[in-house]
């Protein structure tokens, strides 16, 4: 089945580009072992548009978001250059089809969540929940997110509904160490922090924190 990684903008500004280009190496090669479907943060992209946002007093809602994922496609251009053999697709069926020839397919969400009715135009919603909707439309066995950070208080308002209603495990792991990717694909689990969405969409995360 496959797996989501959530690749996050914060990890290269945060940690430095060697941390990201190291990890981006470290999925190029767990691809050909995993299928696997990479959804990219928003990176210094994002960070652009929440900048207008903040300047210009405020936004709209649907403006800011649609400006936001269409940052994501930007950021997914950037990895899909970082990765080796990656390729990029727009849909769950491409993606398939590449993560079946042990590449990682890299989607450039906006074509999919920007015509999601169930995901609100907010600041509520960033990659982590977009990655969380991805997996349950993709039927992923877990999602990953890879941050700058391995812990619970660095997920969006919003991601403890996306995943109620994806039904699938989630971890956020550092992306600063990519053998904790490498150990939780091959074992299952690592040092990170596991998620759970506790009930009905809108519960609260269940949090298990594993040793760091």
């Amino acid at each position: 089945m496959t797996i989501v990684l959530k690749v996050g903008g914060g990890l290269g500004r945060d940690r430095g580009d060697d941390a990201l280009r190291a990890l981006c190496t470290t999925i190029g090669e767990a691809a050909r072992r995993h299928p696997l479907l990479v959804v990219p943060g928003g990176g210094r992209f994002a960070d652009a548009v929440r900048e207008e946002d903040r300047r210009l007093g405020g936004l709209r809602p649907g403006t800011h978001h649609r400006m936001a994922i269409l940052a994501m496609d930007q950021y997914g251009l950037l990895l899909a250059d970082l990765v080796p053999r990656a390729r990029v697709c727009e849909d769950l069926a491409a993606a398939a089809t590449i993560a079946r020839d042990g590449r990682a397919a890299v989607l450039l969400p906006s074509t999919l969540a920007l015509a999601a009715p169930d995901l609100p135009a907010s600041w509520d919603v960033t990659s982590d929940s977009i990655a969380a909707w991805v997996a349950g439309r993709a039927r992923a066995r877990r999602v990953v997110l890879l941050k700058a950070h391995a812990d619970a208080t660095g997920v969006d308002a919003y991601f403890a509904t996306a995943l109620a209603v994806a039904h699938v495990e989630a971890w956020v792991i550092g992306g600063d160490d990519p053998s904790r990717l490498v150990e939780l694909l091959e074992t299952g689990t690592t040092t990170g922090t596991r998620l759970t969405a506790e009930g009905d969409p809108g519960s609260p995360l269940g949090v298990a924190p594993l040793p760091q």
